[in-house]
């Protein structure tokens, strides 16, 4: 997940990068580098959908099910509403819907990180396993900001991204290398190469400076630790969830009691 949530206060700027690195590719990190570049907020998927509120979760749910019928008029309004004011976006679910984030925005650049499969393979593992526990959906559900979360991780699990390079698709697969090399295939497929940038972040500012066409920054690039990052949110989450859930028990407890007390 993301370090602070980026907040828009200018609705008419509009996307300038798109970030199409896989989750766990240092998307903290191109957070951190593209707000100090370009001056302006950017989206990180896994923090917004965690710190907004229920109308923001629900429009990515409705925007995935607009894409799956087909809707592309409906698509790219919930796609505008959700980036409005972004001048960036990294991470899932924006990493969904590229092809239309390009259509929306033809200005825009594509700029994919990379990462040695195996390193990205050991850092995604946790948090595939904590995302697929079956009690988290029911968990979440009664929590404002949170109850749109479990149909959100539903549709992570059909989206395109679990295409094969066969064109045999799995729902939810486990974490393999083959989904990172795949997915870096599908974006070298469907971005045009003079738009698309793909780089490391151990490669430093230079790259994506030449690329965006601004001035290399007197300071090293950020450093973000995602697997760190990811760690505190889930732990974050489950001390809210549970400190939710007892209040809830409780005021129940302290109610039934009440009704049920003999009269003195």
């Amino acid at each position: 997940m993301g370090g602070v949530p980026s907040i828009p206060t200018d609705s008419s700027r509009r996307l300038q990068v798109i970030g199409a690195g896989y989750s766990r590719t240092g998307t903290v990190t191109m957070q951190l580098a593209l707000e100090n570049l370009l001056n302006g907020p950017i989206l990180h998927g896994g923090t917004q959908i965690l710190t907004r509120e229920d109308s923001y979760c629900k429009n990515w749910v409705l925007a995935y099910r607009a894409k799956h019928r087909g809707d592309t008029e409906e698509l790219h309004r919930l796609l505008r509403v959700l980036t409005a004011g972004f001048v960036g976006v990294t991470d899932m679910p924006p990493l969904d819907f590229i092809p239309e984030l390009m259509e929306i925005y033809p200005e825009a650049k594509v700029v994919l990180t990379t990462r040695d499969p195996e390193r990205w393979l050991q850092s995604i593992k946790p948090v595939a396993r904590n995302s697929s526990l079956p009690w988290l959906p029911y968990l979440m559900w009664p929590i404002p900001g949170w109850r749109w979360f479990p149909s959100l991780s539903l549709e992570f699990g059909r989206s395109t991204r679990n295409i094969l390079a066969d064109g045999t698709k799995e729902a939810n697969p486990k974490p393999s290398t083959r989904l990172l090399l795949n997915w870096n295939r599908m974006v070298r497929e469907m971005v045009p190469p003079e738009k698309l940038l793909v780089m490391d972040l151990t490669e430093g500012w230079e790259p994506l400076c030449k690329f965006l066409e601004v001035p290399v920054p007197n300071e090293p690039l950020p450093k973000a630790n995602d697997s760190d990052a990811a760690s505190k949110a889930a732990k974050d989450i489950t001390r809210r969830i549970f400190q939710i859930w007892a209040m809830g028990l409780g005021t129940v407890l302290v109610v039934a009691v009440g009704i049920l007390r003999p009269g003195k």
